[in-house]
């Protein structure tokens, strides 16, 4: 949204009917942190579905610890799992403690919490709502920011983590990897796949690795990457190159060669939802209906009707 436009890539997370009650569990979970916008889906929507429940958060924006999230409610169809986890590092033990004893209230443990080869103290847990978190305690320095998401690639797509890092790396100006670490013979994982990779996107931390494991853990839509561009030009660009080798969706959403979700959205559509005007954003969410890229000139023209 329009003040929060210093993230050029945005985690945003599709929940079903739980989204207020996730962002102010996670709010609680993580110091220096809070809800920034949270928009409801009116009695009338031009979606016709039930799962866009009147009351229900249609756009919301939340802050943990200097890093921005998406989310909203649009039913069940899709359900979280650890293809793409949030990477939070901390540098001490009692704050790791801290966030794991919250997050794991009526969670799961996907690796106990403990002191690794890797790390003094570190656990992968899913939450509540089934969001996927791993905790680590590091140097803050080394990642750059609190919280990274981290894409595990799986199944059909295992091996293909460093491919997928150049290929975003190539698309985003400003990039750089900060280093691959690769499975070893006495690793789980297929000796030379990745294990760990770290990259920025003009500023920003993301992971990759593939899969130690046999079992599938398909990327979908109930996380996807929020792009904020900047005008027609920016969403003409990554919509052309995302899509070269993936699959259009509709309203601004798509999947690249690998099956991960991203939205290539213009800020234009981001301001809009911080109005107040339920007509101007019940016109615009009308038009973006019937789009798959987005396209402002259209959107503009709704917004003014």
């Amino acid at each position: 949204m329009s003040n929060l436009n210093k993230q050029k890539i945005t985690p945003f997370l599709w929940f079903d009917d739980k989204a207020e009650e996730a962002m102010n569990f996670y709010v609680s979970a993580f110091p220096n942190s809070e809800i920034t916008l949270l928009k409801r889906w009116p009695s009338s929507t031009p979606f016709p579905t039930e799962s866009t429940k009147p009351g229900s958060v249609q756009s919301g924006s939340f802050v943990l610890d200097g890093v921005q999230f998406y989310a909203f409610d649009a039913g069940p169809m899709f359900r979280f799992n650890s293809s793409i986890s949030f990477f939070a590092v901390f540098e001490t033990d009692a704050e790791v403690d801290a966030v794991w004893n919250k997050l794991i209230e009526g969670g799961e443990v996907m690796i106990q919490i403990d002191k690794y080869k890797w790390s003094d103290r570190y656990g992968w847990l899913n939450d509540r709502f089934g969001v996927s978190w791993q905790l680590y305690k590091g140097r803050l320095k080394d990642v750059g920011q609190r919280i990274s998401p981290l894409l595990m690639f799986s199944g059909k797509q295992r091996g293909k983590a460093e491919e997928a890092m150049n290929l975003y790396m190539s698309l985003f100006e400003n990039s750089l990897s900060d280093g691959i670490s690769r499975y070893t013979a006495s690793d789980p994982g297929p000796e030379g796949l990745v294990n760990h990779a770290q990259f920025r996107i003009m500023g920003q931390t993301l992971m990759v690795m593939d899969n130690g494991f046999e079992n599938e853990m398909p990327f979908n839509e109930a996380i996807s990457l929020f792009v904020n561009c900047k005008d027609q030009q920016e969403v003409d660009y990554y919509w052309d190159q995302f899509t070269k080798e993936g699959e259009e969706s509709r309203c601004g959403w798509l999947k690249d060669k690998f099956g991960v979700s991203w939205q290539i959205v213009p800020e234009f559509l981001s301001d809009t939802f911080e109005t107040d005007d339920p007509i101007q954003i019940k016109n615009v969410m009308a038009a973006m209906s019937q789009m798959k890229k987005l396209e402002v000139a259209k959107l503009k023209e709704a917004y003014n009707q």
